[in-house]
């Protein structure tokens, strides 16, 4: 079996999985990109822009990424782009009673956890560009910040390295980021230069 088709049937058994699960009602996004990539980007969960389109990192956040990313050369295409959750986790607004972006519950991590693990498997990239919080413990399984580790190359397992940046919402609603999400963006490209 080859690698399309092998991700294809991790789609149709996560498919599956979730429609027996607490989740059914919700719309999956599943990742995208390079099934051959030298990195791969894991996110937190899919937002509304994401849930409608059907894709990661296609919304304000996904704008910046794409800003980020060609800063230091990197193209969309030869990436694969994911998050932990698949679906958009939501409350309700209390001004607009509309459903908003929340982040994903322990429940949910965990429930999504297996997959995404398979996924980083049939993927294999060199590099995991874990954006935020939930993806960096996620992929080490340890109770870590992005305060305490962005822009700092860890080794995992396979031979893998990880290469933890904030979450580029980060950086619209803290604009103080900004200089530091491009001081580790370039630390990124010089260590994937290097491999």
């Amino acid at each position: 079996m080859d690698k399309m088709e092998s991700m294809e049937q991790w789609r149709k058994n996560l498919e599956t999985q979730a429609t027996l699960s607490p989740y059914q009602e919700k719309r999956l996004v599943f990742g995208d990109g390079s099934l051959r990539p030298q990195i791969m980007l894991i996110g937190e969960a899919p937002g509304g822009e994401e849930e409608k389109q059907g894709r990661p990192f296609v919304g304000k956040a996904g704008k910046n990424l794409t800003e980020f990313l060609t800063a230091i050369a990197l193209q969309r295409k030869d990436l694969y782009i994911s998050n932990v959750v698949k679906f958009r986790p939501t409350k309700e607004s209390p001004k607009t009673g509309k459903p908003i972006n929340r982040p994903p519950s322990k429940e949910e991590i965990a429930f999504f956890l297996p997959f995404l693990q398979e996924e980083i498997r049939l993927v294999n990239p060199k590099w995991i560009v874990t954006l935020g919080n939930v993806p960096l413990k996620a992929v080490t399984g340890e109770n870590i910040s992005i305060g305490d580790c962005h822009g700092t190359p860890r080794p995992l397992a396979e031979n893998r390295r990880l290469f933890p940046l904030y979450h580029p919402a980060a950086v619209i609603y803290n604009r103080s980021l900004k200089e530091t999400y491009h001081a580790d963006l370039q630390k990124l490209k010089a260590h994937i230069a290097h491999t």
